[in-house]
């Protein structure tokens, strides 16, 4: 495995010839998917469920539309890749509102043959002109929400990093072409005729015409995806010119070299070994790697013995949690700007520092980061926060896997960001996942990603993936993965019952999106752990709020390698879907 850039603004030659790379699986036949830019009719199946099983492949995602698209071009031929492409374009139809192809994506990326895993960086990077005085001048970032005009929601957008991701995992990855992957997508939006929709429509349909069009004239597929791109990021192309014109009257920060100089990298994920289990987070410009440090903290517990749901088990999670996320605040930030003690903070050495801050009969009331550098428990806190919460725009899961034993698990998010003028594309506001800190890691600076809540997973055992899970929910995304891991790995849960059992997490931390100040002591659960413990935890000092219902929105695939089987589920509370065969 490795890590590389791979810049937007590249040549065709160079987009195509980053793309032939000898782990690149063999093209499968794909005849009997036609490529379209006609916005006919995609069949939509009412026949989809929260919880499957199958053998050759399957989808779980947040929507009935983007499993039908992925599962069409899995029967169809194509490989994980292909399809959750193929997913990943259709959710910026179904579920506008928490993803757009504007926004952002951190996919990773398993394949079978060879056996690697890599994460593609589907984030973007803050513009040129996202400066901190600009935002001091402006007091602050605006935080994401619908209630914002069109210049402040315009203000909070990076550079678009999903597309690009998009292009990159099906380039590398994939079998197909742009077209026949497209295609479902254009035909979900056969039904408008007018409103961002339609303007989508004729978007991806301009984009399929310049991959037809290259490959007509006996191009690659690789120089065909190198066409759609440009399209959308190069100097001159037709959909980027559009969006940096509507960027420009509007008060926004987008601008040319912003689109033309974008890069996506791909990078080796990070790991901790744990119970037999290998748990794998993408980096530090995710709020994941707190989820392997909170790991590494628990192994000093027997949490079998204590039994699933009781008040010490959900004590000394919620406990370990806060650790963890004290950890993610004080530290976790793009480390091409911040020099970020990645390797210290998930060690088992600072795990046995920072077990013994936990106390079996006190709920923490204090935010309580360590000293990864200097092996110290405890660390000055920073809490610089003024702002208040803002309203949670969501995001949304996908999980593809394919007859192969390929899996992609991703997590795409545009928390409620601008429309792009008569694009149809929505983007994202993950610039308020940033701070205006001067010296903290995470602070706004020109051509930095945002520390993003973003946090896909993926599980091995034996050298074989076993779990991948795919949270939305912001902050809480890896408070409920964490929930899952322990539910099937100390639990033995199928994941049915793991999406569906009593889930718990805190806002014992500093808001991601503005910057509130951490709720100390907060704990959220479920009201089926029954009274009992909900007053052992109140006893102990937790300031316990129930919640009906889902507590944020789980997709889950969990893998056999003795005979290949794909079961999946995603919580039906939280209106998630899945499909198998």
């Amino acid at each position: 495995m490795r890590s590389v850039a791979f810049a937007a603004g590249l040549s065709l030659i160079l987009f195509a010839g980053c793309a032939e790379r000898a782990s690149r699986p063999a093209p499968s036949p794909v005849g009997r998917l036609a490529e379209s830019t006609a916005c006919s009719t995609l069949d939509v199946s009412d026949d989809l469920h929260w919880e499957v099983s199958g053998r050759n492949g399957a989808v779980a995602t947040g929507s009935a539309g983007s499993v039908a698209a992925g599962i069409e071009i899995l029967q169809s031929g194509g490989n994980a890749a292909d399809a959750a492409a193929a997913t990943l374009i259709a959710l910026a139809v179904t579920e506008p509102t928490k993803y757009g192809l504007g926004g952002e994506v951190p996919i990773m990326v398993y394949q079978s043959a060879p056996k690697t895993l890599e994460v593609i960086c589907g984030q973007g990077e803050a513009p040129a002109l996202a400066t901190l005085e600009y935002f001091q001048s402006i007091g602050g970032i605006p935080r994401p929400g619908k209630n914002l005009d069109v210049t402040n929601s315009n203000r909070n957008a990076a550079v678009p990093g999903a597309f690009h991701a998009i292009l990159m995992l099906l380039d590398n990855y994939g079998t197909m072409t742009f077209a026949q992957v497209a295609a479902p997508s254009i035909r979900l939006l056969a039904k408008y005729s007018d409103g961002w929709q339609a303007d989508l429509c004729r978007t991806l349909s301009t984009l399929v015409a310049a991959d037809a069009d290259v490959r007509a004239n006996g191009a690659t597929r690789s120089a065909g995806i190198a066409a759609v791109a440009y399209e959308f990021y190069g100097r001159d192309g037709a959909i980027a010119r559009r969006i940096v014109a509507w960027s420009e009257a509007s008060g926004g920060l987008l601008r040319a070299d912003d689109l033309a100089n974008h890069a996506t990298r791909i990078e080796e994920p990070v790991s901790v070994r744990c119970r037999g289990y290998t748990v794998y987070k993408c980096g530090p410009w995710t709020q994941g790697p707190w989820l392997l440090e909170t790991l590494r903290i628990l192994e000093g517990y027997n949490l079998r013995r204590m039994g699933h749901d009781s008040a010490d088990y959900v004590h000394v999670v919620a406990e370990a949690m806060k650790l963890g996320l004290a950890d993610r605040d004080a530290y976790l930030a793009d480390p091409d700007f911040a020099d970020v003690p990645l390797s210290e903070m998930i060690s088992p050495r600072y795990a046995r520092i920072r077990r013994p801050l936990i106390d079996m009969k006190h709920a923490s009331l204090e935010v309580r980061p360590g000293d990864p550098r200097k092996m110290k428990a405890l660390a000055a806190p920073r809490i610089d926060s003024t702002a208040t919460k803002g309203p949670v725009s969501d995001t949304t899961t996908c999980i593809v896997a394919d007859r192969w034993g390929n899996v992609i698990v991703a997590t795409p998010s545009g928390w409620g960001g601008a429309l792009a003028g008569d694009t149809g594309i929505w983007l994202g506001s993950r610039l308020s996942s940033l701070n205006t800190w001067p010296g903290h890691p995470n602070v706004v600076a020109p051509g930095k990603r945002p520390r993003t809540t973003l946090t896909p997973t993926l599980v091995f055992k034996n050298g074989k993936p076993v779990i991948a899970v795919s949270v939305a929910g912001g902050d809480m995304q890896d408070q409920v993965t964490l929930n899952l891991l322990l539910d099937v790995i100390d639990f033995g849960m199928p994941p049915g019952e793991a999406v569906s059992a009593a889930r718990f997490g805190t806002s014992h931390l500093t808001d991601s999106f503005g910057q509130a100040p951490p709720k100390l002591g907060s704990l959220e659960i479920n009201p089926q752990v029954g009274d009992k413990v909900i007053d052992d935890l109140k006893s102990r000092g937790h300031a316990v709020t129930t919640v009906e219902g889902a507590y944020w929105a789980p997709s889950m695939m969990v893998f056999d390698p003795r005979d290949g089987s794909i079961r999946a589920a995603g919580d039906p509370a939280a209106s998630r879907h899945s499909a198998a065969y």
